[in-house]
Formats: structure tokens, sequence, C-alpha cells
């Protein structure tokens, strides 16, 4: 891989046992019905709204999963996650300093996969202290060995008022790329429509999924108004809607959009909303991983089959 400038735990036996209980079906050859700015099944992109910058459908999350410390075979199983990932087609890997030692875990990573160009680093700013703050952003980029980032975000709107004119300022002066902020777990969706009615964000980072579906009602459709990239976090729920469906079967009618597992079809609705730029599944397993970004390719989900799959999971 080309060197770059350095400029939710899931059981890893669920997807073992739903393997079993899923139909094999195959992707069809059916062509897309993506309803938004997806390009074509074979790029799996999406388009950045403030850039037009495309950036692949499905990313990475590494909340726990990459809080391994110093732990050298677990870093060495991250760094084959992380391999897999760049392997096929990922862009944006997101993280926080929140996260214990995940952006050293990620740095390491990197640096053993020579940078690769198509990363797309997304970190956090996560501090009631701006001077804090600064130094978070520092060390963000120590750890993971850059100088410039791709995307900062104000994590779960902590300090907001003290971070975004700094985080502003970095790419005024062109050290930073895009600026955003973020919210989990349905957290202070009001304050956040607030914010994005009022700031200036490229991008805002949410909580949704097939279950979890509120950002429906104003968050989604004011980020495509306000022409904010969404990033999903959390689309598995936490690895709680495979535990949904251990003993049940994909329905016939999968294979039409492309799934032949469970991930996917819970990936597939949730990239396929027109708002949405981006997923980010977190995993420990190279198997999973290669699951997940197999529903960046393949036909997409239209409205009528959206509320098709939300009507069989409330039928499980």
């Amino acid at each position: 891989m080309k060197k770059q400038s350095k400029s939710q735990i899931v059981d890893p036996n669920k997807r073992k046992h739903l393997k079993l209980a899923a139909s094999a079906l195959c992707a069809s050859q059916l062509p897309s019905v993506f309803a938004s700015s997806l390009s074509s099944p074979s790029s799996a992109t999406k388009t950045i709204p403030s850039s037009g910058q495309p950036i692949p459908i499905i990313g990475m999350g590494t909340w726990q999963t990459f809080n391994v410390g110093n732990n050298q075979a677990l870093r060495k199983q991250r760094l084959e996650v992380l391999r897999a990932f760049f392997k096929h087609g990922g862009g944006m890997i997101d993280s926080s300093p929140m996260y214990g030692s995940s952006e050293a875990v990620i740095g390491y990573c990197l640096e053993q996969l020579g940078f690769p160009a198509s990363n797309f680093s997304a970190t956090k700013v996560w501090s009631s202290s701006q001077g804090d703050g600064v130094d978070q952003i520092n060390d963000s980029h120590r750890l993971w060995g850059l100088n410039r980032f791709d995307l900062f975000q104000v994590h779960n709107l902590v300090g907001w008022e003290k971070h975004l004119p700094y985080l502003q300022q970095m790419k005024a002066e062109g050290k930073l790329k895009y600026v955003g902020i973020t919210t989990s777990h349905g957290r202070r969706h009001r304050d956040l429509e607030t914010l994005m009615e009022s700031e200036v964000f490229d991008f805002v980072q949410l909580t949704y999924n097939i279950v979890d579906r509120e950002v429906e009602n104003s968050l989604l459709p004011l980020a495509k108004e306000r022409g904010i990239a969404v990033i999903v976090n959390r689309p598995f729920r936490g690895g709680a809607l495979f535990n949904g469906v251990q003993r049940a079967q994909l329905p016939g009618w999968a294979g039409e959009i492309g799934c032949d597992n469970w991930a996917q079809f819970f990936l597939k609705f949730t990239v396929s909303h027109q708002a949405v730029t981006c997923a980010i599944p977190a995993t420990t397993q190279v198997s999973h991983m290669e699951e997940n970004m197999a529903a960046r390719l393949g036909p997409m989900p239209d409205s009528k089959t959206r509320q098709k799959m939300i009507a069989y999971m409330q039928s499980l």
C-alpha cells in the first residue's frame, strides 16, 4: 500500500451461530437502487457534502475493540483486522482520547502498514477545558503518527463552545480538513439539533440502526438540508441486534439486496439512508471485518425495501 503523508464489542461466537441459522444467500447482480449520493456498487462511496470528496460507506470504529494497551499479541490481532479493512476498501478510522489506548494502537498499526493512503483519520477532542483539549489534539497527532488529521470532532458536545473555534481555526490554517461534532446512544439530540442549525460543521456523528431510528425524524433531514456529512456509530446497537436474531433466518429476499449474513443486512439498512455518509462498526475479528466490508458492495435497499426490512425485524 502507498505510504500516506504523515500529514461496541460483539461476542465472536455470535456471528458464527448466526451464519448457521441464516440462509446461504448470494449477492445478486441487480442494479443498485441507492436513492442517495452513492456513486456505484463497485466504488461503494458517498460524497462529503462540504467538499465533494468521496469516502467509503463502511468505516471502522475503535471504541473498546482497540483498547488493548501494550499487549503485543492483541496488537498483532488488531493489525490484521486493520489490514483486512484496507484490503477490502476501508477508509475512515474513528477514535477518541476517551477510548483508552486505542489511538496508540491505531498508530502502531498504521506504521506497520506503511500509513495507507486510503486512511481517512477521524478522532475527537473530549474535555471541558480548552487547554486540555489542545493537549489532546497534540497527543492524537503524536499517537497516530500524523501531522494532519482529516477530521476532528467535539466528542459528545463536551466543551463545544471552547473547542469549536479552535478546530475551525485549524481548518482555516490548513492544519485540519474537516470539523465535526458527535453524540451517541440517543443522547442530547435536541442540543445537537440546535448546534446543527446555528454552527457550521462538515460532519455530525450519531447513533442510527434498524431499531434506533429516532434521528430519522429531525437530525438526518436537517443534516441533508444543511449539507452535513453523517457518520453512524452503533450500527449493530453494540451487538444487541445480533442477540435478537440468533434463532432467526435471513428473509428469502435478502439476496436481492446482496446480503448473505445479518451484519450486511443491518449495515445496508443504515448506509442506504439518503443522509447517511458512512457507518463505523467495530470488531476484533478479521472474519467479521470481511463481512462488514462486503456490505459496501452490490445493490442497496430502496425506501420500499427498507420498510420491508423494518417490518421483518419487528416480526421476530
